[in-house]
């Protein structure tokens, strides 16, 4: 066939040459993008619990509990005036040196949560060491209480998705907050009492150190205050959904 003859084929059927090459990269440009959604689909990344979605007024004290026992026993004797519940959150370490006021923690109904055994950066260790990490923890609250931890928190709430995985497939519930009170930095009292009174909402998951300096004081005025704006205190597992829910991107526990 000469040149001719090509040119003359190629105009009288340039519409269908010009619509295959259309179709053709449109199917690309389609597959890929399906690729592209289906790839961030199963990369959607899992979160900790910071808040619990709630009409319901009540709200959860949560205290880190990683050194000393000075304030131990003026919080618990607070808590108990105002018959409020709080989760502390205990190191395996301190667990060993301070064995009574663990019983005595538990003993007057609050709800004790695994904080590692050593206080490690779970971005940074390896998998199996999570694992023994949470492990060692409970070993110790069930030979002193025989009850384990359901719920856990990270050492200075430091995490990745992998560390949420394997916390979540030692059977508990990752816990995190949305108010910090920022106690342990020791600012002022009214610092940390307008921090909290500020940002607390029906769900909130309030963080405390139970040997900060201004914590107990400002623990009076700020259940007090709650109490009277109808606010009911109560542990985290009290506070969070068991089942049929998913936790969005910041951090919101929601029923489906």
């Amino acid at each position: 066939m000469s040149v001719q003859n090509v040119l003359k084929f190629f105009k009288k059927y340039r519409l269908f040459f010009i619509a295959g090459i259309f179709v053709f990269f449109s199917a690309y440009f389609l597959a890929f993008r399906l690729n592209h959604v289906e790839m961030a689909s199963s990369k959607v990344q899992k979160f900790p619990i910071y808040r619990v979605d709630t009409k319901e007024k009540k709200v959860a004290i949560t205290f880190d509990t990683n050194w000393g026992t000075n304030n131990t026993k003026k919080v618990l004797d607070i808590l108990d005036k105002y018959n409020a519940k709080a989760t502390f959150f205990l190191m395996g370490t301190w667990i060993d040196k301070h064995p009574e006021e663990t019983k005595e923690i538990f003993k007057r109904g609050h709800e004790i949560g695994n904080h590692s055994n050593s206080h490690a950066d779970f971005t940074l260790i390896s998998e199996s060491r999570m694992i023994e990490e949470i492990a060692a923890t409970d070993a110790k609250l069930i030979k002193l209480l025989g009850k384990d931890s359901k719920v856990f928190r990270f050492p200075s709430g430091s995490y990745n998705e992998k560390a949420v995985k394997v916390a979540e497939n030692t059977n508990h519930f990752c816990i995190q907050w949305d108010v910090d009170s920022i106690d342990w930095k020791e600012r002022g009292a009214d610092i940390e009492y307008n921090r909290v009174m500020k940002n607390v909402n029906p769900g909130s998951i309030i963080l405390f150190h139970d040997n900060a300096k201004y914590t107990p004081d400002n623990l009076v005025r700020i259940i007090g205050e709650l109490q009277k704006e109808g606010y009911k205190f109560v542990t985290i597992s009290d506070l969070i959904y068991k089942e049929n829910y998913h936790i969005d991107n910041t951090g919101c526990q929601k029923l489906n």
